[in-house]
């Protein structure tokens, strides 16, 4: 029996399922949350189906996570998508249900779950989840809204459709949720907005981007830095490209201060392959695009190091 059927006989068992998805969310991992969301509600409308997260603001577009009482967990399924590792889940409840499925597209190199299914070569979340839709298409419902969310999410983790990730098959599914009655060109525009306090802080990133002669490049944005613009770390995720589009520019970090003191690191490359050196600082993800964490201001030059020596060796 294939996992997919495993999972699918999961569902059907289930009374109440809640649906996980990681923190600091981006539109593939509310976009796959929901979209499956969807799906469940369309095929099955007598099963309890929640969605559980942090809301941002940001994307309230997209709909918006459940309050979940700690009791709809006994018995539960519990599905996390688009997560690679544990520590990422948002909502430690998620090891509460009577069974635990994980669906994402990220390196597996954290396993967890009753079952898993893992594809690192999908584009995105959101397109296994209209694969799995699509398999049993005979005895699963896709709404409207559900592929507008799936649509977002692909568009969201493929960068319109730019980054390598995206396939041949990547374009076939966008084909057919198009065919869907909503608004591409709406998702696309909402994807692709940003505000006045964002455009000036995507200014700043211009501005103030560190360059080395190897290619590799990086932007501390500390609590002082930020405390201007009255953006949250949430809203940063709009400036990561930036750096790609400059000629120059292999492999970026850019440094986000956290409330608490420490760092979250975004990491992109161009070509050369920086998931190892997100392990290295305690976090991960694919080879083209990571993260990773630090406590202090003092780490930020090794990681540089690192990173240029790193771009320095593949370049």
């Amino acid at each position: 029996m294939s996992i997919q059927k495993q999972i699918l006989d999961q569902i059907k068992q289930a009374k109440t399922v809640i649906i996980h998805r990681h923190k600091r969310p981006d539109p593939d991992a509310i976009g796959s949350q929901m979209g499956l969301a969807e799906i469940i509600k369309a095929s099955f409308p007598d099963k309890r189906v929640f969605c559980a997260g942090k809301n941002f603001p940001g994307f309230k577009w997209l709909g918006t996570a459940d309050e979940i009482p700690d009791d709809q967990y006994k018995d539960a399924l519990v599905i996390v998508v688009d997560t690679a590792n544990q520590p990422r889940v948002d909502d430690a409840r998620y090891t509460k249900g009577k069974t635990l499925v994980k669906i994402d597209h990220h390196p597996n190199d954290d396993q967890f779950g009753d079952l898993m299914w893992v594809i690192p070569e999908a584009s995105s979340t959101s397109e296994l989840i209209f694969d799995f839709y699509d398999m049993f298409r005979s005895e699963l419902t896709l709404s409207d809204e559900g592929a507008r969310l799936l649509y977002a999410g692909i568009v969201g983790d493929t960068g319109r459709f730019m980054y390598p990730s995206t396939s041949s098959h990547t374009f076939e599914v966008a084909s057919k949720l198009t065919k869907y009655h909503f608004s591409a060109s709406d998702v696309n525009q909402a994807e692709d907005e940003i505000d006045m306090p964002l455009a000036r802080l995507s200014a700043y990133a211009y501005e103030n981007l560190k360059m080395l002669p190897s290619g590799a490049a990086y932007l501390v944005l500390s609590n002082e830095i930020l405390k201007p613009f009255g953006l949250g770390d949430e809203s940063t995720s709009s400036i990561v490209p930036l750096p790609g589009r400059i000629k120059e520019v292999i492999s970026w970090a850019i440094f986000v201060q956290q409330k608490e003191g420490d760092y979250r690191i975004r990491l992109r490359s161009k070509g050369p392959a920086i998931n190892e050196l997100a392990k290295a600082y305690g976090g991960g993800g694919h080879p083209l695009a990571s993260g990773a964490v630090i406590e202090s201001d003092d780490q930020i030059k090794d990681f540089v190091r690192d990173l240029d020596n790193l771009v320095k060796k593949n370049k």
